[in-house]
């Protein structure tokens, strides 16, 4: 997520900086058929994931997680949620629909989005260091990881939290003013 280079500094002496992961641009369909794009998170923060609607295993859990987030934020115009889908052959645009407003959510401020598999899985283990991955011995298709992955106002990996473990998620509740704060200085 972050790494350290050296630098020097203006008097001179010799630094380290931090050097965070960045999220490159991207567009992707939304479940209203819209193309999504970086610009829309622009001078946002946001919480991403990668999940499939049909999941019964880690999903849920997740999403149940980030709603009460989604609660708290929702009155946060700075505040944004995005999760991509992995089942590149069964969530279309119009099943990521029903499956937001079966998660009660509804509105441009949690983005459900859906691409070609290479550009989303590309996007998960490349951009997000998530790992999603078709396998045809899992009963359900996929495996993934349920991370909750914040992201800054210039497109940087600041977090990345188990969505699935209360106490991860509890920390990510408390990273994101944080952030919201870190802007403002």
């Amino acid at each position: 997520m972050r790494d350290t280079k050296a630098i020097k500094n203006s008097d001179g002496s010799a630094g380290v900086d931090t050097v965070y992961q960045t999220i490159p641009a991207f567009k992707l369909l939304n479940q209203d058929s819209v193309y999504i794009t970086n610009e829309h998170f622009k001078n946002k923060i946001y919480i991403a994931d990668f999940f499939f609607t049909s999941c019964n295993t880690i999903c849920p859990i997740m999403h149940r997680n980030l709603k009460k987030i989604y609660g708290k934020f929702a009155d946060n115009p700075d505040v944004m949620f995005l999760s991509h889908t992995i089942d590149f052959k069964y969530d279309t645009p119009s099943r990521l629909k029903t499956y937001a407003r079966k998660l009660g959510v509804d509105g441009p401020k949690w983005q459900f989005v859906y691409g070609p598999k290479d550009t989303v899985y590309g996007l998960a283990t490349k951009s997000y260091l998530v790992s999603v991955e078709a396998d045809s011995t899992d009963k359900q298709g996929y495996v993934h990881q349920g991370y909750l992955v914040l992201i800054d106002k210039d497109r940087r990996i600041r977090g990345a939290y188990d969505g699935t473990n209360p106490e991860q998620v509890a920390q990510l509740e408390k990273d994101i003013p944080v952030l919201l704060a870190e802007d403002k200085k």
